[in-house]
């Protein structure tokens, strides 16, 4: 397994790409303007073994109290580079750059506006005017980026695509990567090179063969800028480590992937060691995705594991089968490890093909890791769903703690439930919005009702 050779992104005392090592992040889930709390999760990820830390800025007063964010953490010995995530404001962006090490773009919703699902239509010079009013907004942020050393993650996600590149590309892979590149475009013309891209989805089959895509479509571009891994919306437990391993673990085999996250519906510092351990498994899992593809018989996949616990196992078995099964190169598979019983590895073996997308036995969380833009508490709201809804096999629902990917991520859902105010909830059935700012007290109760009412 040959490593996909990028560019260098500089991200303060930190690099990532080139020959450096997989770098590993996370997110925090802290209120941005609570400095206190921001600082101490930090340094619990951090301490885990975080290289870099993200935050949501929802506005100018979130990013510049980064600022105090940055300073306590620096007095403490803390160093790591951290990170704003900015969506739908882009003077936000420019105000972050200033204090922080990195800056995240969604071109989904930085100059267009946010998702509705409406289609457009556009002639050509109609489009290109589009791009330029993207270019005239950029353009001063990548001035400011240039002067302050910041560097810049241009992060596309699956859920938040805009309805421009929506009605041009539809839903589709090729419109992903496009919405990404019309960004790198106006980057290379600026000769701005410390950038990283992250494709991201909660389909593992879209998330991998998007990335995949976009490889390619750099390369014939010249382009070879850092990429960072990570499955949206994963969930939490073994499903959502099952289904991160299956989509960064197929890539990370195939030499791509310069940084990644493992994104969980938990505590943040819990998601380092899980990435940790993938990246340390690389070598292990890329002979044994080799040596199962050459002894696939019978449109199954053999794999025969050891493992000191069940988690390694898991990983092991999602990374060394991930791209066979998301590309079908089989759709059975069949776990053989001493030390664990048929029950396990037959649940191992159908979390495998539910993570790929191939088989559901059981119901389909899709629920976010959860920031400072959450507005319910999170964890214990999906232990209540899953509670009322985990004999529903093969009902996929959605959990997402704001609008940022919300409808958009869970588009495939049959139900979602999206926080839409502090202390108030809205319900989805598919990708419509059917109840609209339900107290949170109710809600669960009401997303029951509307299951029981339309369900088959």
């Amino acid at each position: 397994m040959n490593r996909r050779i990028s560019s260098v992104c500089h991200v303060g005392g930190i690099a990532i790409g080139g020959d450096n090592p997989i770098r590993i992040q996370s997110m925090a889930t802290t209120d941005t303007n609570d400095t206190e709390a921001s600082v101490a999760q930090a340094k619990r990820i951090i301490d885990a073994g975080g290289e870099l830390v993200r935050f949501t800025t929802q506005g100018t007063r979130e990013a510049e109290n980064m600022r105090h964010i940055s300073d306590r953490l620096k007095h403490d010995g803390y160093t790591q580079p951290l990170v704003a995530d900015v969506h739908f404001t882009a003077h936000t962006a420019d105000v972050a750059a200033q204090y922080c090490e990195k800056v995240r773009i969604n071109p989904g919703n930085y100059v267009d506006p946010g998702r509705t699902f409406k289609h457009l239509e556009y002639t050509d010079e109609e489009y290109q005017a589009e791009l330029k009013k993207i270019e005239a907004r950029l353009v001063p942020f990548i001035n400011i980026c240039k002067a302050h050393h910041t560097a810049v993650r241009i992060g596309v996600n699956h859920g938040s695509l805009s309805d421009r590149i929506m009605s041009r590309y539809g839903d589709t892979p090729a419109g992903i990567v496009e919405s990404c590149m019309e960004f790198l475009r106006i980057f290379r013309r600026e000769q701005f090179g410390d950038v990283v891209i992250s494709i991201k989805a909660s389909n593992t089959v879209i998330m991998v063969q998007t990335v995949r895509l976009l490889v390619s479509t750099m390369d014939r571009e010249d382009m070879h800028y850092p990429l960072h891994l990570g499955v949206t919306e994963a969930g939490e437990g073994e499903d959502g480590r099952i289904k991160s391993a299956v989509g960064i673990g197929a890539l990370l085999t195939e030499g791509i992937g310069d940084t990644i996250r493992v994104s969980l519906s938990e505590e943040p510092e819990c998601e380092i060691p899980v990435a940790r351990r993938l990246v340390e498994l690389i070598p292990e899992c890329s002979r044994l995705r080799r040596e199962a593809e050459a002894a696939i018989k019978d449109d199954t996949i053999t794999l025969s594991l050891d493992a000191p616990d069940l988690e390694t196992l898991q990983l092991k078995a999602a990374m060394a089968a991930g791209a066979l099964l998301i590309d079908r190169k089989a759709t059975n598979i069949e776990i053989h490890s001493p030390g664990y019983s048929p029950l396990q590895l037959e649940g191992l073996e159908e979390a495998l093909l539910q993570a790929a997308r191939i088989k559901f036995t059981k119901t389909e969380y899709i629920s976010c890791p959860g920031c400072g833009r959450t507005l319910y508490n999170l964890q214990d709201t999906i232990r209540r769903i899953k509670a009322a809804t985990g004999h529903l096999v093969g009902l996929k629902i959605g959990i997402m703690g704001c609008i940022v990917n919300g409808p958009g991520e869970m588009a495939d859902a049959d139900y979602g439930y999206v926080g839409a105010g502090r202390g108030r909830i809205s319900l989805y059935r598919g990708k419509e919005c059917v109840e609209k700012n339900i107290p949170e007290a109710e809600a669960v109760d009401r997303l029951l009702q509307l299951i029981n009412a339309t369900k088959p």
